[in-house]
């Protein structure tokens, strides 16, 4: 590796300044620091007060959400496994069908062939959104002059984990192109951003293009096949039938072997993601306490109310509302982007109580929008400066008092 190194370093000199390869310092500072590290400082959020740089925060994100990645293959294999032997179809069509007779069928009872099966789906998904996504952040980086950044590798890698496994691919594409230029390189790149790239694309995906982000058809992988997650279910629920009733215990949803956006159904896999951005102190345990409180508190403000039994979300405990939908993805890794969220202490109990408050209000007062963490978060974003600024103020006034 030292031979390497010094191949890049002697090179390095015709990308630097003056340099007859100057234009393209950008690729290359991407190439070293990528394998060799940066001695260079942030100029931009996040700021990390101590040795650790921004390649291996980013990196750190990327390995916490690996248990979300890997169940985000298997259960999407898993449903569309279960689908094809509950009506006793012979597999999927075309490509994918042959790869799935390479590892013998399609057996739900197969970690392989579920797991070999929803990657034809994910992985897809995620390389249209690397190469895509990449040469947007090429281009404008070129053009200014920056460095490349790690931290398209964590967007790159959260935005598959909130889609449908059956989005068409052209639609990713325009989806982090969303992300990438509106959300992110028109406010200056890296550390500039106001709101999450990877939730700002979602949300774009959503709202532009609903018949291929909602409804029943389009969480389990197979033509036809009806698998309405939970949420959905309990909005449109007759009065008086309860989360119960949904043919999904608590334990599934806990584990996430139900119907859903690819990576968001398991909460297990989301607290090993937890655990190992807190032991790092990469994410914010205050914001995570506070949407987890926030969160509970609003579900037992509806679930109190006196028409409670006759609205089936309304009803909905607690312990139901955290392990459904998207809120234990959220409240890991969206709501503690070290880029969009609150930065004092003060601030992040305060954004994270919003965002926790807004995910359920959202999920339950509006049944047409039953997955409310997307738009918590967004919203969080934007008050997330604000509650900063008087925290700052007020801590200013503290001390110019106490000074004198």
């Amino acid at each position: 590796m030292n031979f390497f190194n010094k191949l890049m370093k002697n090179a390095g000199r015709h990308f630097d300044k003056g340099g007859r390869l100057e234009r393209w310092y950008p690729v290359y500072e991407a190439v070293d620091s990528f394998l060799f590290g940066s001695k260079l400082t942030t100029e931009a959020a996040p700021h990390v007060r101590d040795a650790i740089d921004l390649k291996r925060i980013m990196m750190t994100v990327i390995i916490a959400l690996i248990p979300c990645t890997l169940m985000a293959m298997w259960n999407t294999g898993y449903q569309a496994n279960s689908a094809i032997a509950a009506l006793g179809l012979g597999g999927p069509a075309g490509w994918r069908g042959d790869m799935m007779t390479l590892v013998g069928g399609c057996d739900p009872a197969s970690f392989t062939a579920n797991f070999v099966h929803g990657a034809l789906y994910f992985v897809p998904i995620y390389l249209v959104t690397v190469v895509v996504g990449s040469l947007w952040e090429a281009l404008f980086n070129l053009i200014r002059g920056h460095e490349f950044s790690e931290a398209f590798l964590v967007t790159s890698l959260l935005f598959p984990l909130t889609l449908p496994p059956t989005i068409p691919l052209w639609q990713v594409a325009i989806g982090i192109s969303f992300g990438v230029v509106f959300a992110k390189e028109v406010f200056g790149g890296v550390g500039r951003n106001f709101m999450n790239p990877a939730l700002a694309a979602r949300a774009f995906v959503y709202f532009a293009y609903p018949a291929q982000m909602t409804g029943d058809a389009i969480w389990t992988a197979v033509d036809g096949v009806s698998g309405a997650t939970v949420l959905t279910r309990l909005a449109t629920a007759q009065p008086g039938e309860s989360v119960s009733s949904m043919g999904v215990n608590w334990m599934q949803a806990f584990l996430g072997t139900m119907p859903g956006s690819m990576g968001e159904t398991s909460t297990l896999a989301c607290l090993v993601g937890a655990a190992i951005l807190l032991i790092t102190r990469i994410a914010s345990w205050r914001i995570m306490t506070a949407m987890l409180i926030g969160g509970v508190l609003c579900s037992l403000f509806f679930s109190l109310q006196s028409d409670a039994a006759a609205i089936p979300l309304y009803a909905v405990p607690p312990h139901w509302h955290v392990v459904l939908g998207g809120f234990a993805f959220g409240l890991v890794f969206m709501a503690t982007d070290p880029v969009s969220a609150a930065h004092t202490q003060t601030g992040q109990w305060l954004y994270g109580l919003l965002v926790g408050v807004l995910s359920i209000l959202i999920r339950v007062a509006n049944p047409a929008f039953p997955e409310g963490t997307m738009l918590a978060i967004l919203l969080g974003n934007v008050f997330a400066p604000l509650f900063d600024y008087f925290v700052i103020q007020a801590n200013i006034k503290r001390r110019m008092v106490r000074h004198g």
